[in-house]
């Protein structure tokens, strides 16, 4: 884990009056060879050098992922100028540039940038988002580590409120995608249920969220069978949790919409009794991305000033081989009643699912649910690790959320709910498969997801298998190895974009 650099905004202060141990300047592509960005003419003039022509010399092109670095003698505390390329200046580029600039002054004290120095709001948040969550690292290691990022940045851009609100919101968000982060990448022998159900109940009491933790003789007293089917073969230290956590700003419009967030939390999978082999275990400490995503965001949505009750659950659970695991042939009874066959204990996902949506239809009556998992290889198989898998059939949902996406960085793309896959899951002995029975049956995602629809009554909801993005195994632009923290983005967005309260109500 690393602590994230200070930032300061800078508005009219001369270059290089900061003490800053490195400075990094915008340039980009033209028509006639790179062309320099703000603050670079002026830096030029302090430091006496053609700072566009030494890029010229380096082959430099301006394009995003360009990093010329020149090396500074007597410039009192400057140590070298990074020339940092950020194409054609929007929102995608300048949060890769920020990433990249990030990693490359990991060992450095102090930051000044003018990257950002003549853009609009929505490009210093992705710059301010990259930056930060370039810096990020998590590590266990003994003896004495190199730093790992940056200690304070300084940071000029334009006088404005909206600049200062970005900037604010860019820093919210990296926080919070670093705390997804952190909890994903946490080894399994200290993330058990209760401790990710611990680490939650904390966060609510720190930013003033209303929270309830279910234990086992509760989740057993309120029918939740899913997560104590699966949950089954852990230790009884180990057994499961349902995690709600409860956001209602004060003033808030009696119109506004209520929407439930549901992530699934697995602290570890060995695929239970249907044993995974070792390597596909290896990474499964990040089996909770969605539920850690869940967490996350519900602890950012006062700082950004959310204008809807959002409320969070977390299906966390262990699904480990025992003599008390659950077995393929068994049927499970669902919050609700709703009873379904298991075929195969490594698909366990959508069991714990299950019991958080049919308990957010029945009892919390939410406008819409929205639910995000590391469910189905089948959705890395279709969309890499780079992009996650939306399913819906509401289409003001899709639209709203694909807009979240592609402005947040979380990139997502729709697939159908096909309706001749639904035939599938039926069971002779149970309401429903929670997979296929027939194995020629394709489409592993989509069969998922409509076992999950199975479960949200009438509800407008979404899906989001997230299996691919939500772990990576090397670092790329500003998300990193391991867990990634996909998703925040994704929710804070879409979740920002809610009406906002009226201005009798501020």
């Amino acid at each position: 884990m690393v602590t994230l650099p200070s930032l300061e905004l800078v508005r009219g202060r001369p270059l290089l009056d900061a003490d800053a141990d490195v400075l990094a300047l915008p340039i980009s592509p033209g028509s006639a060879g790179v062309v320099g960005g703000p603050g670079v003419a002026e830096a030029a003039g302090v430091l006496g050098l053609d700072l566009v022509a030494l890029a010229g010399r380096e082959k430099a092109t301006g394009a995003v992922g360009d990093l010329v670095s020149l090396p500074m003698v007597d410039r009192g505390a400057l140590e070298r100028v990074l020339l940092v390329g950020v194409g054609a200046g929007g929102p995608t580029e300048l949060r890769r540039a920020g990433a990249g600039l990030a990693r490359r002054i990991r060992e450095s004290e102090r930051l000044e940038t003018t990257l950002v120095g003549a853009v609009g709001a929505a490009e210093v948040r992705a710059f301010v988002e990259g930056l930060l969550l370039g810096s990020y690292s998590f590590g266990l290691h003994s003896g004495t580590e190199k730093r790992q990022a940056v200690r304070s940045i300084s940071l000029h851009v334009r006088p404005g409120a909206a600049v200062e609100r970005a900037s604010t919101l860019g820093q919210v968000t990296a926080r919070s995608v670093c705390l997804a982060r952190d909890l994903a990448n946490t080894p399994s022998a200290t993330k058990t249920p209760a401790w990710l159900a611990a680490e939650a109940a904390r966060m609510a009491r720190r930013v003033g969220l209303q929270h309830r933790i279910w234990e086992p003789t509760q989740l057993a007293a309120d029918g939740f069978g899913g997560l104590l089917a699966v949950g089954g073969g852990a230790a009884t230290a180990r057994g499961p949790r349902l995690i709600q956590l409860d956001y209602s700003p004060e003033g808030l419009s009696p119109s506004a919409p209520h929407v439930v967030l549901v992530g699934k939390g697995f602290t570890f999978d060995s695929g239970g009794l249907s044993i995974k082999p070792n390597e596909g275990m290896v990474a499964m400490k990040a089996d909770m991305a969605g539920g850690a995503a869940v967490i996350a965001t519900m602890g950012a949505l006062c700082e950004v000033s959310v204008q809807a009750r959002v409320t969070g659950l977390v299906a966390a659970a262990e699904n480990m081989p025992s003599g008390s695991a659950y077995r393929p042939g068994d049927v499970i009874r669902h919050y609700g009643g709703k009873t379904v066959e298991v075929l195969n204990t490594d698909a366990e996902g959508r069991l714990v699912l299950a019991d958080a949506l049919a308990y957010a239809d029945a009892v919390l009556d939410p406008d819409v649910i929205v639910d995000l998992a590391t469910l189905t290889g089948a959705a890395t198989a279709a969309l890499t690790r780079r992009i996650g898998a939306l399913f819906t059939a509401d289409e003001r949902l899709a639209a709203a959320l694909a807009a979240a996406g592609e402005a947040g960085g979380d990139r997502i793309w729709r697939l159908p709910l096909v309706e001749d896959y639904r035939p599938a899951l039926d069971s002779p002995v149970a309401d429903l498969a929670h997979v296929p029975r027939d194995r020629k049956v394709q489409g592993g995602a989509i069969t998922a997801a409509l076992f999950l629809r199975e479960f949200v009554g009438s509800r407008r909801w979404a899906h989001v298998d997230m299996a691919g993005p939500g772990k990576i195994e090397a670092d790329e632009h500003e998300n990193t190895k391991g867990g990634t923290g996909y998703g925040v983005r994704l929710l804070l967005r879409w979740l920002e974009s809610f009406p906002p309260r009226p201005a009798s109500a501020a």
